[in-house]
């Protein structure tokens, strides 16, 4: 089990708080100056990934203390809990293992004693199966027209994942074209809907309940116009599929029994990208590219099961946030990709680390009196140089990046790639180095210089892949997905749990009831009240 503890109460917590005051204000250019070893130190090279953590702001000491405090919230004993089916999502009494959805050893793993790999395989074997037979035009709509577009719906943890591996590797497109729905907006579907033709359109729904509003009303509006296009009831086992774990409510809703999917409770939302929620990706890429994304995934799996602390990227990452967060009050953190097919990937990673992350309450039930999780957010590449890095490189928030570049590009244009590179790493370099004024006014002294100084001294990693492809995209998931399990063990906080989602339901549910009464609304506060009343004066119906 998890280890027990008061975070600020750790021998190495208060020593990180003493060398604080001692490095605050040191300088990073001034660390490279007087050590040249200083990236062959504080990187690490896969080979085909770079993780290249020199600037940041860590002196030896640092770098030691931190790990001195993973050793001391036990996070390697985490580790190893966790791959081996402990139950340390607490508050659910569930296993953590989406681990084993990536795993193709001969490793047994079991959750109540009873192995998994059985169960994992007989579902990708499906999804294999179905994936080729649609691809191949095996798998006929209603009208025996092949299957040309694929439309996910879902929301959260069965959205975010799989829309964006599917813009991050839409180059390797071999399926079906594919549309994801998510916002219970009915623009949202409706605008899909525009684009699709029923008799060759595939629905995927996805919701491990069966119940999710938002999912369930979509795929009901989606069911009323095939209907509406084909005109036979029959057409819906040509044209939806499920994955969920409520057979009844499948069967109900007209999918076939062998078109339904199955997950499992020790897969949490927003991990449930590597299990059958991956569906539309294997359709949209094909079986054997999802294959391969698992894979990526079980490699840097191994390597933060293996590695020691020191040596470990994610739980490194981990560190150096929680160095920036607590002790610098930095309150957020941009991911910075330098390549398009990543636009989706800030977004993913908000859902994956502020879910997780953000809570107030600790492992003993205790309110935290330390920051937790930052707000995650960013853009690819140039286009945030011309939106925000001046905030970044000039404001008075310090925020820690993420660099992301890719060497080989898929695209090769003129010189595209060349300018795109260059900027990754100026960026970097930028925000560690700045400009002093003497060194503006060496460049072009004029009365304007002090608003041309930047005082640089501002973190940032840089994570390069050799390639983009289904390996290593599933190699740099599994590495952000570590990082904030680690985070979560260090920060003494359930990590696998989102209760803070709960409420805002429930109230919904309430109001949604007041909306399509005639009733007027008199049982909450004077605003939402007045919210409650202006909506139905106003409203449509």
């Amino acid at each position: 089990m998890l280890k027990e503890f008061s975070l600020i109460d750790l021998a190495s917590w208060k020593a990180l708080v003493t060398h604080f005051e001692e490095v605050k204000n040191l300088h990073m250019s001034s660390m490279f100056k007087e050590d040249d070893k200083r990236f062959q130190k504080f990187s690490i090279d896969q080979k085909d990934f770079l993780f290249d953590f020199s600037k940041n702001r860590i002196t030896d000491k640092t770098f030691d203390l931190l790990c001195d405090l993973a050793r001391e919230t036990g996070v390697n004993e985490a580790i190893q809990a966790m791959f081996n089916g402990e139950k340390i999502n607490v508050t659910e009494n569930r296993a953590v293992l989406h681990t084993a959805l990536r795993d193709f050893s001969e490793k047994d793993t079991k959750v109540d004693g009873e192995s998994i790999k059985p169960w994992i395989k007989t579902e990708l074997v499906k999804m294999k199966s179905f994936s080729e037979s649609v691809i191949a035009g095996k798998f006929k709509g209603f009208t025996g027209k092949k299957i040309e577009r694929i439309v996910n719906i879902g929301i959260g943890g069965s959205d975010l994942g799989p829309v964006m591996v599917s813009e991050a590797l839409k180059a390797y497109q071999c399926g079906p074209d594919i549309s994801y729905v998510s916002n219970v907006d009915g623009a949202h579907l409706d605008e899909v809907l525009k684009r699709c033709d029923a008799e060759t359109t595939l629905f995927i729904v996805v919701s491990k309940t069966f119940t999710t509003q938002e999912t369930m009303t979509n795929a009901s509006s989606a069911k009323s116009w095939l209907l509406e296009k084909l005109g036979s009831e029959k057409a819906i086992s040509n044209h939806f599929v499920a994955v969920s774990t409520n057979a009844e409510g499948v069967k109900k809703f007209g999918i076939s029994p062998e078109n339904q999917f199955l997950f499992w409770d020790w897969v949490g939302g927003r991990y449930s990208l590597w299990s059958s929620v991956g569906l539309s990706v294997s359709l949209h890429l094909g079986y054997d590219n999802f294959e391969k994304l698992l894979k990526g995934a079980h490699e840097m799996d191994e390597h933060f099961r293996t590695s020691e602390l020191s040596k470990n990227i994610p739980v490194i990452m981990a560190l150096l946030g929680v160095w920036y967060n607590n002790f610098f009050e930095a309150d957020s953190h941009a991911v910075l990709p330098y390549n398009q097919y990543l636009h989706r990937f800030p977004a993913y990673l908000q859902q994956s680390d502020m879910e997780s992350s953000g809570k107030s309450v600790d492992r003993n039930g205790k309110s935290v009196t330390y920051q937790t999780g930052p707000i995650i957010w960013g853009e690819p590449g140039t286009n945030g140089q011309h939106a925000f890095y001046q905030l970044i490189h000039q404001g008075t928030k310090l925020i820690p990046c993420d660099f992301i570049g890719v060497v080989e590009p898929k695209n090769k244009m003129s010189d595209h790639q060349d300018k795109l590179f260059s900027n990754f790493i100026a960026q970097s370099k930028a925000l560690m180095k700045g400009r002093t004024l003497s060194e503006v006014e060496k460049l072009n002294p004029s009365e304007n210089s002090v608003f041309k100084v930047f005082e640089g001294n501002r973190p940032s990693n840089s994570i390069v892949l050799d390639k983009l492809n289904p390996f290593s995209l599933g190699k740099l998931i599994a590495t952000y997905e570590h990082k904030i399990f680690v985070q979560g063990i260090v920060w003494n906080v359930f990590s696998f749990d989102q209760w803070g989602v709960e409420l805002g339901k429930v109230l919904a549910g309430d109001i949604l009831g007041e909306i399509n009464s005639n009733l007027s609304s008199s049982n909450h506060d004077s605003s939402t009240n007045a919210l409650i009343e202006r909506y139905k004066m106003r409203s449509f119906k």
